[in-house]
């Protein structure tokens, strides 16, 4: 009786220890549970998380603009005015000047087109009415024939002024119109086309002072550009690569002003 009393205090015993053991170790795993909870909620596991982040950043200037140089701005506006200043960026007074030039081609072709039309008409006149031989004439002599009545004339006013050295030959420079109204008729035409040619000239100095002023312009407003320029504002534009263990690669970027 005593042996089974024994026997049974024994393998109670053992049931005990066992249920004991096997207690304690599912409160561990739930003591382990709650902490791993805790620690995911409060927070206390970015050092590793971030031991295993890495940023690659990249940054670089970006400038808005760049100086402009007075030499370009001098020769646009002397291959065509207005265009240093579009050139400089300000148009609104260039505009003008490619305006004014536009003008004045135009007066120029007039004026020289009406010039050669006139000297062809007086030329055509003298050959016609004072037996003038055309070939290898100067433009003074074309002039002397509007002012005198025949060679006679002028070279007896010339030997008069003593000026032998201007008289003509009398038979390669031979003219003579039939009456003053004849010369006065050619003397209207010649005019008329030196008036014109007078005109080219002053619209040859007209396009070249257009460019002149242009360009002085140009340089004025490239000068204001430059000056500006380093008062503008530039960018830093900053590109991250991030590399996260539990989330897919992001890339940032970033865009900074610096004055």
């Amino acid at each position: 009786m005593k042996n089974i009393i024994s026997l049974v205090v024994l393998l109670s015993s053992i049931a005990f220890a066992q249920s004991e053991q096997t207690k304690s170790l599912i409160e561990l795993k739930q003591l382990s549970a709650v902490k791993d909870q805790q620690i995911a909620v409060g927070g206390q596991k970015p050092a590793v998380i971030n031991s295993q982040q890495q940023v690659s950043n990249i940054q670089y200037q970006v400038p808005d603009n760049k100086k402009k140089n007075p030499a370009l701005a001098i020769l646009y506006s002397m291959l065509l005015p207005g265009m240093g200043e579009l050139y400089a960026g300000d148009y609104s007074s260039g505009k003008y000047f490619t305006i004014a030039d536009g003008v004045l081609w135009g007066a120029f072709v007039g004026f020289e087109t009406y010039g050669k039309w006139k000297e062809n008409d007086y030329k055509s006149f003298a050959e016609s009415n004072g037996g003038v031989n055309l070939s290898g004439k100067q433009s003074d002599y074309f002039a002397n024939i509007g002012i005198y009545q025949s060679i006679d004339d002028y070279n007896a006013a010339m030997e008069l002024n003593r000026n032998f050295d201007r008289t003509y030959n009398t038979a390669a420079y031979y003219w003579k119109w039939n009456d003053n109204e004849q010369r006065k008729a050619y003397r209207d035409l010649w005019s008329s086309s030196e008036s014109a040619y007078t005109n080219v000239r002053f619209v040859v100095g007209a396009l070249i002072l257009n460019r002149l002023i242009s360009a002085v312009n140009a340089v004025r407003l490239v000068s204001a550009y430059n000056k500006n320029l380093s008062q503008e504002v530039s960018w830093s534009v900053s590109v991250g690569v991030n590399h996260h263990p539990t989330l897919p690669t992001s890339i940032t970027f970033n865009f900074v002003k610096e004055f």
